[in-house]
């Protein structure tokens, strides 16, 4: 008897967009990576949630922010405002004042943006379990056989940072 399995949910995707008349995410030449990779940065999710309250300063998105870099958050800015996500607006004032805020299209981002920071938040302490659990299981194998932490010390005696500390909530 021949049984056939159910397409795999990559191949129902792509057969879907085919259909669509749009381009296949897992091409590498696609055009829709690109999106994909920007709204994938971890500043530009940020941004877009912090402008959905209304326009702000550059200083007001970094404080707000916190630990950006002025250069990476310029950056970022500026390529949203290329892909059309923000608009820049400056008033001749001095000193000059120049507000970002979400073009209709940054705006679309948002609830999609908001639905994957309530699952990180649900599943913040499930994902740290995980990683606590990966790193007791490889840590000890990348030491030299036969050592007792041959050149292992310090924080990478510790295992790696994982950034998942939760000293507050989200809250979206």
């Amino acid at each position: 008897m021949v049984t056939i399995a159910p397409p795999h949910l990559v191949d129902r995707l792509r057969a879907a967009r085919s259909l669509a008349g749009q381009g296949d995410l897992f091409d590498p030449d696609c055009p829709t990576r690109l999106v994909l990779d920007r709204i994938g940065d971890k500043w530009t999710v940020l941004v877009v949630l912090l402008l959905s309250d209304g326009p702000m300063r550059f200083s007001e998105v970094r404080g707000r922010l916190g630990r950006v870099a002025p250069k990476v958050l310029t950056q970022t800015l500026r390529r949203m405002e290329r892909d059309g996500l923000v608009t820049r607006e400056i008033y001749a004032e001095v000193p000059p004042r120049v507000e970002y805020a979400l073009t209709g299209l940054g705006a679309s981002l948002i609830e999609p943006i908001a639905v994957i920071g309530d699952w990180a938040e649900v599943n913040v302490d499930q994902i740290a379990a995980a990683q606590a659990a990966y790193d007791a299981r490889e840590i000890p194998d990348r030491r030299a056989p036969g050592s007792a932490g041959a050149g292992v010390s310090g924080a990478a005696a510790a295992g790696p940072r994982t950034g998942l500390s939760r000293p507050g909530r989200l809250g979206m």
